[in-house]
């Protein structure tokens, strides 16, 4: 379970193939750090770009004693000699380091969870809420974090509209709690912003842009604001649509069906579409078209004075990037 990060370990290792969750925890420990000291310098690595005597450079004393945190995502990636040199530090962790890995769980790098885990590192799983009970539960603990409260009623309904992608979900919560009123979050105002026609237009426009149609998108970003979907959820599905290029242009080549689907958390169908939409999308690409995306979820939450130009510049940009390699 996700706990309490405020006054993070030395060492903790966050196991769980839950993206969204995993990314949480360990996002969770960096603020928290960061909190601490605004100036913590951090070290964001990906376990299978670590070269041995890496992570003992990173975490070696500061002659200025400025704190760090050093992150190592897909820490099952991480060579045996990187993984000796890790499970040696953490008997004599640095005091002004904190170091997070994050692994996806399973047999693959086994033996650095079993090591980690021995030398006395925090452990946090995320768990993936599989049963529709478990999706209505983390409903509601997100609404909570917001300082709302939701009926049952309204879970059900939001789980219905927007399906069963927990940073989705998340996303949902954040805007109702953010566009609603009162403390209690009810069906109608569900309703309101996930009609059919808001779940279909959001996710036909960022389909469109993705695919490089850019006068289809347009047309389709006017209608949806003319017919009262909310900008933010469009947003959503400009960003969601983004994160599943990078989810499946990043995974390994060597997964295939099943495999693929576990890694990246989509069904087969989707990971299908996604691959064909990949064609002409490089790693630039996909990140310049996220920064655009998160510039737009900004100035419609109100740091913008017109949420219809921000979203059509967002998709100007999203088209526009498929050509960055």
């Amino acid at each position: 379970m996700l706990r309490d990060m405020a006054n993070p370990a030395p060492v903790t290792l966050v196991v769980g193939d839950e993206e969204f969750l995993a990314d949480r925890a360990v996002g969770s420990i960096v603020a928290a750090v960061r909190a601490e000291d605004p100036g913590a310098e951090l070290h964001d690595l990906q376990g299978s770009k670590v070269e041995p005597g890496e992570v003992t450079g990173f975490t070696s004393p500061s002659l200025f004693g400025d704190r760090s945190v050093i992150v190592i995502r897909g820490a099952q990636d991480l060579s045996k000699d990187v993984v000796a040199e890790i499970v040696k530090y953490i008997a004599h962790p640095a005091d002004d380091t904190v170091l997070v890995l994050a692994h996806p769980g399973g047999v693959k790098g086994k033996a650095l969870v079993d090591g980690v885990k021995k030398a006395g590192a925090d452990v946090v799983t995320v768990a993936k809420p599989n049963k529709a009970g478990e999706r209505l539960d983390f409903i509601k603990a997100e609404v909570r974090r917001e300082g709302r409260s939701i009926s049952p009623a309204a879970a059900q309904a939001l789980l219905d509209a927007v399906g069963s992608d927990l940073r989705e979900l998340a996303a949902a919560c954040n805007q109702l709690a953010f566009d609603t009123e009162g403390k209690n979050i009810d069906e109608a105002a569900v309703a309101k912003y996930y009609r059919g026609r808001a779940e279909v237009s959001g996710f036909t426009i960022a389909d469109l842009a993705i695919e490089g149609r850019l006068g289809e998108a347009l047309e389709q970003v006017r209608w949806a604001i003319a017919t009262g979907v909310a900008p933010v959820l469009i947003v959503s599905a400009l960003a969601g649509g983004l994160r599943s290029l990078a989810k499946v242009g990043g995974a390994p080549r060597n997964l295939r069906g099943g495999q693929l689907a576990s890694h990246v958390g989509m069904p087969p169908w989707k990971i299908d579409r996604v691959k064909r939409q990949l064609a002409g999308w490089g790693p630039e690409g996909i990140s310049a078209a996220l920064q655009a995306v998160a510039t737009a979820d900004e100035q419609v939450k109100g740091g913008g004075a017109d949420p219809a130009y921000a979203l059509e510049k967002a998709v100007h940009t999203i088209v526009a990037s498929r050509t960055k390699r």
